[in-house]
């Protein structure tokens, strides 16, 4: 039983740590674009970029399945395992993340869409798109701005923002990180 409670409480430590990491650097990301976005609205927004950063901040993933395997399984662990964890520390730093951009968008800018959404339609007029381009993005926007009045919407499409980038670094993770635990065999052979 002490066993099964000393390997939940690393696991557990494991998760906690590289998972607020990844949740600090993540929020620091987001808080960065948010600034960008209100101090200069004639700036290009970079997605690549933004996903970039997010990226960085999710290689905590990787090295927390690997500080795991090296420290507590003697340098072995299966993709199910591996996996887990990784899943685990993405949604706790996506958590986080979406936390924060709750709190940052309903207390300290509720206008965001409004500015975005005019930031997006004045780069697509000076990048010489067509008055039926711009229609249909300023609908698409219109659209989106209805649903971003709802709180569950805003949640779910914060989490859809970062949450798949993680699961996938996860998985990635996982397989590349697994070490398969082997159990000797002893072969007989007969004559």
């Amino acid at each position: 039983m002490k066993t099964i409670q000393a390997k939940f409480k690393r696991v557990k430590k494991i998760i906690l740590t590289y998972g607020l990491i990844a949740g600090l650097m993540a929020i620091a990301m987001l808080l960065y674009s948010t600034i960008q976005c209100y101090t200069r609205p004639d700036s290009r927004d970079s997605i690549i970029l933004n996903y970039g950063m997010l990226f960085l901040a999710f290689s905590m993933v990787s090295i927390g399945i690997k500080n795991y395997r090296d420290k507590y399984q003697n340098g072995k662990i299966t993709f199910k395992k591996a996996f887990k964890i990784g899943f685990y520390i993405t949604l706790l730093s996506s958590s986080m993340y979406v936390a924060v951009w709750l709190v940052e968008y309903y207390i300290f800018m509720p206008d965001f869409m409004e500015i975005y959404a005019a930031k997006v339609l004045s780069q697509l007029k000076s990048s010489g798109a067509t008055a039926s381009e711009i229609a249909a993005r300023a609908e698409a926007i219109s659209i989106n701005n209805e649903m971003y009045k709802k709180p569950a919407f805003v949640v779910l499409f914060t989490y859809i923002k970062v949450f798949p980038l993680g699961c996938i670094i996860s998985a990635i993770s996982a397989l590349v990180l697994r070490k398969k635990i082997r159990i000797n065999k002893v072969l007989f052979a007969i004559d």
